[in-house]
C-alpha cells in the first residue's frame, strides 16, 4: 500500500469511527472523501482525530505540528465545508470541534446548501452508491448486522402531529409538542431538506412534492448552521406555519437529539416523507432497522372507521392494514407519528399516550444479495 493510499484509509477510518453506523471503509467513501477535502486536510484530521472524534483547540495543539492561527484557519474551512463542527461546550463554555461521519454528518451537511451543478450532482451520486453499498454488505450478512443494530442507540424520536394526541383531558405534554419546542428555543433555524435535495440531484423527485426548506436546528447547531451559511434564521411563528404545512402534506416530525440520546438538548427536527427521507430509504432498502423512540400508539374506533385506506395509504411504516373493511394497527411497526389521525376523513383514529417510552426496533426487509 503506497503512502498516500494509507493515508486515505487512516482518514477513512477515522470518520466512520467518528459515528455509530458500520460503514464500510471502501473505494466509494475514500472517493467521496477526496472530493471533500484536500490531502492537508487529509493529513490534519488523520493525525488529530485519529483517535477521538472532538477535541478542544489546547488538545489540538498538542497533536498537530502547526502554529494556533494555522489550525484555526483550517478548523474554519472544515466547518464552513461540512466536515468538523464546531460548537461550545454547555459544561466548560469551550469550543469543542466534533469530527463528522459520513451518516448522520457530512451527507447533511454537503446537500444542506442549495445547488444543482456537477459537483452536487457527483456527491449525490456517491452517497447513493455508499447507501446501497451498505445494503449489500446488510443482505449478505443480514442477521449478524440487524442484531448488532440493537446495540447503538436509537437514531431520533418522533414527535407526533400535535393536534391528533391526547394525554386524559389535556393536548400532548411539551416536549412532544412542536409548539412549545418552537416556543421554548430562541435560536432556530430552517434549512434546505438534504434528502429531498438528494433525490431531485439524482432526478428522482419527491413523490408527494412536499416543501423542500422544511428542516429545523435549533439552539448551538442553529447557530453553528447560521454562521456557516448552511442554514437561514427563522421567526418562531412562520416556523410553526411550516410545520403546519408539513403536517398537511402526511410529513412526519422527526427529533434529533445530541450525541443521539434524548435525555439532552434538541438539536434539531426534520419533516419526513417516506419516499426521500434517509432513514426511511435506509429502513425500505433493506440497509438497517427503523429505530426511534416514541410516546404514542395509533388506534382505531372501530365504530367510527368506515374503511377507506387513507390511513393506510398515508402510513409510512405500512403498520395500518384493512382487515373486513376495518383499520388495524401493527403495534410493533407504529411510531406514534400521527399521520395517520390527521389525515383520516372521519376521525376515527388518535393516539394514545404509553407510561414510558417506547423503543420501536422493526426490522428492515430482507434483500436477496446480488
Amino acid at each position: 500500500m503506497s503512502s498516500d493510499e494509507k493515508l486515505w484509509y487512516k482518514v477513512t477510518r477515522a470518520i466512520v469511527k467518528a459515528g455509530p453506523m458500520p460503514f464500510p471503509v471502501s473505494d466509494t467513501l475514500i472517493e467521496l472523501l477526496k472530493e471533500l477535502i484536500t490531502v492537508d486536510q487529509a493529513n490534519f484530521i488523520a493525525k488529530v482525530f485519529n483517535r477521538k472524534p472532538n477535541m478542544n483547540i489546547e488538545e489540538i495543539k498538542k497533536k498537530a505540528d502547526l502554529s494556533e492561527q494555522e489550525i484555526l484557519n483550517l478548523l474554519d474551512t472544515l466547518q464552513y465545508n461540512g466536515i468538523i463542527a464546531g460548537t461550545q461546550s454547555k459544561t466548560k463554555g469551550i469550543m469543542v470541534y466534533r469530527l463528522q461521519p459520513p451518516f448522520p454528518g457530512m451527507f447533511e451537511f454537503q446537500l444542506m446548501r442549495p445547488g444543482e451543478g456537477e459537483r452536487e450532482k457527483k456527491l449525490a451520486r456517491l452517497f447513493d452508491n455508499l447507501f446501497k453499498e451498505m445494503g449489500k454488505l446488510t443482505a449478505k450478512n443480514y442477521d449478524t448486522i440487524i442484531d448488532q443494530y440493537k446495540n447503538f442507540p436509537p437514531i431520533d424520536r418522533v414527535v407526533p402531529v400535535e393536534k391528533e394526541v391526547k394525554s386524559g383531558s389535556e393536548i400532548i405534554l411539551s416536549r412532544e409538542d412542536v409548539k412549545k419546542i418552537i416556543d421554548k428555543n430562541e435560536n432556530i433555524a430552517v434549512a434546505l431538506c438534504y434528502c429531498r435535495h438528494e433525490k431531485d440531484l439524482l432526478g428522482e423527485p419527491c413523490e408527494i412534492n412536499a416543501p423542500r426548506k422544511n428542516c429545523f436546528l435549533f439552539g448551538k447547531t442553529a447557530q453553528f448552521c447560521i454562521e456557516k451559511d448552511f442554514a437561514n434564521p427563522i421567526s418562531k411563528q412562520d416556523a410553526i406555519k411550516i410545520f403546519r404545512e408539513a403536517e398537511d402534506f402526511g410529513l412526519v416530525h422527526k427529533a434529533f437529539h445530541v450525541h443521539q440520546d434524548p435525555k439532552r438538548e434538541l438539536e434539531a427536527v426534520c419533516n419526513c416523507c417516506s419516499c426521500c427521507c434517509g432513514i426511511f430509504q435506509l429502513f425500505n432498502r433493506g440497509v438497517m432497522p427503523f429505530y426511534t423512540i416514541s410516546n404514542y400508539l395509533a388506534e382505531v374506533n372501530e365504530e367510527d372507521c368506515i374503511g377507506c385506506g387513507t390511513c393506510e395509504e398515508k402510513c409510512p411504516m405500512h403498520a395500518i392494514e384493512l382487515e373486513d373493511n376495518i383499520a388495524v394497527v401493527d403495534k410493533d411497526r407504529c411510531i406514534g407519528c400521527g399521520v395517520c389521525a390527521h389525515h383520516c376523513p372521519e376521525g376515527s383514529i388518535h393516539l394514545n399516550r404509553s407510561e414510558q417510552p417506547r423503543e420501536v426496533f422493526v426490522p428492515p426487509p430482507r434483500i436477496a444479495p446480488d
